[in-house]
């Protein structure tokens, strides 16, 4: 059996005892968090939030990128959150990987390169990085100001959050 067909079968044992159906479109906390997508990191519980609080949106790295941009913005705009959490975490694979050598490393592997993703955002300065998320989502000019954007880093082997001061 697959891992897909595994998750089917658990999907039919979710649907029995579904009670999620009646909440609202619009997170309860008004709350959008950026994060990485790592999968021993499970935000909802490290951060004591429950289905229709927050939107979570999630991809390698915690990275700003166009798309994460355009679902915060809609978040907000179409969706009334009032408040952005961006969060990295400690042993982050993009954290052990340059740029350079892992597009070297894919077209070697693949036997071709590719335009798509032009960047995957690799880093060597964790902190850093987070910064620099902070900077591009408040600096967007469709995310107003007053907009609370706060940064942290999730240590993955004691599950505690530190916040980073934007520079």
């Amino acid at each position: 059996m697959s891992v897909a067909d595994e998750l089917l079968k658990a999907n039919e044992q979710f649907v029995k005892n579904y009670n999620l159906g009646d909440l609202a479109v619009r997170p309860r906390r008004r709350l959008a968090v950026l994060a990485c997508m790592d999968s021993r990191i499970l935000f909802e519980r490290c951060l004591g939030l429950k289905p229709g609080d927050a939107h979570m949106i999630r991809n390698a790295g915690g990275i700003a990128t166009e798309d994460a941009l355009r679902s915060l913005i809609v978040s907000h705009h179409l969706l009334d959150t009032q408040e952005f959490i961006i969060i990295n975490h400690t042993d982050c694979g993009l954290l052990k990987v340059r740029e350079d050598e892992l597009k070297t490393r894919l077209a070697k592997k693949m036997g071709t390169g590719a335009g798509a993703p032009a960047h995957f955002h690799a880093f060597d300065d964790l902190e850093e990085n987070v910064r620099e998320q902070l900077r591009r989502v408040k600096s967007h000019p469709w995310i107003p100001k007053h907009i609370p954007v706060r940064g942290f880093v999730y240590d993955v082997k004691t599950g505690a959050l530190s916040e980073v001061e934007a520079a």
